[in-house]
């Protein structure tokens, strides 16, 4: 399956990782507080051999989220997303509690404004009602779903929106070369689709939606990292409008213990 993951990996956990778009490098964390993004485009091992389904897509709603249940349920799916955890390793339901728990807490940190380097930070996300989806994705429907004005929602799609100068352990991009970049220069990062519903243009529209915002908020220029291996993840980049900027120098993938990445930017008009 093909997933968007965010910008950096999470601190080793000994579970494989799962790549929507496999080695997607769009998440950034640093190794203190959990995985704070992670390559934007990640996607479930190839192994696990989820049969996708087709959705109504009218059904999708596609906006920022600022409460706790659905900040909750866009942490579950994104360790669920980049993450493979064999169902029948000892401990592995608390573990992935552990870093859903990680991940929530460096996620409110990061939108609340604490985190130092981040002027605004945005996790937008695709939801569906669990009606449309109850009884044929349970793993999915238990660990994904949140409430709004009294319906119960499950969320297929997640990314951040970072509006910075530069994520941690990534290529730095070079736009705008005026000063003000740390007010219009914006990373995507942690882009993840839940591996059931790949193949729904859900991806893209988290994209799109994130532009949105992006230039109501005044950026000029819009990055993500990608795994340079990641031939999905790059295809639905370029297909946004993203092309190629920089490449990570393969020392530093190697001392980092990573795929290398690849930086591509947008350029965003403001009206």
């Amino acid at each position: 399956m093909t997933l968007i993951s965010s910008l950096c990996s999470f601190p080793p956990i000994h579970s494989s990782p799962s790549s929507a778009f496999p080695n997607s490098a769009s998440t950034f964390s640093n190794h203190n507080t959990i995985s704070n993004f992670k390559p934007q485009i990640q996607s479930s091992s190839s192994s696990t051999n989820v049969c996708t389904q087709k959705i109504d897509t009218s059904l999708i709603t596609i906006a920022e989220s600022f409460y706790d249940d659905e900040l909750w349920a866009a942490s579950s799916l994104r360790i669920r997303s980049f993450n493979e955890f064999r169902p029948d390793t000892y401990g592995v339901q608390d573990h992935a509690k552990y870093l859903t728990e990680r991940e929530f807490e460096a996620l409110k940190e990061r939108i609340s404004g604490k985190r130092i380097g981040f002027r605004r930070v945005s996790c937008i996300n695709a939801s569906l009602p669990v009606s449309h989806i109850s009884g044929i994705y349970d793993d999915l429907c238990s660990s994904c779903k949140f409430s709004t004005f009294g319906e119960d929602r499950i969320v297929v799609g997640s990314l951040d929106l970072n509006q910075c100068l530069s994520l941690p352990d990534e290529i730095v991009g070079m736009k705008p070369k005026a000063s003000g970049a740390d007010t219009t220069r914006a990373y995507l990062s942690n882009v993840c689709v839940a591996r059931e519903l790949h193949r729904n243009g859900l991806a893209y529209d988290l994209l799109e939606k994130s532009k949105l915002v992006a230039r109501n908020w005044g950026i000029t220029d819009l990055y993500v990292h990608v795994a340079v291996d990641n031939e999905p993840a790059k295809k639905l980049y370029m297909k946004s409008g993203f092309v190629y900027e920089s490449d990570e120098p393969a020392w530093q993938a190697r001392f980092l213990d990573r795929p290398r990445r690849l930086l591509l930017w947008m350029g965003l008009s403001v009206s």
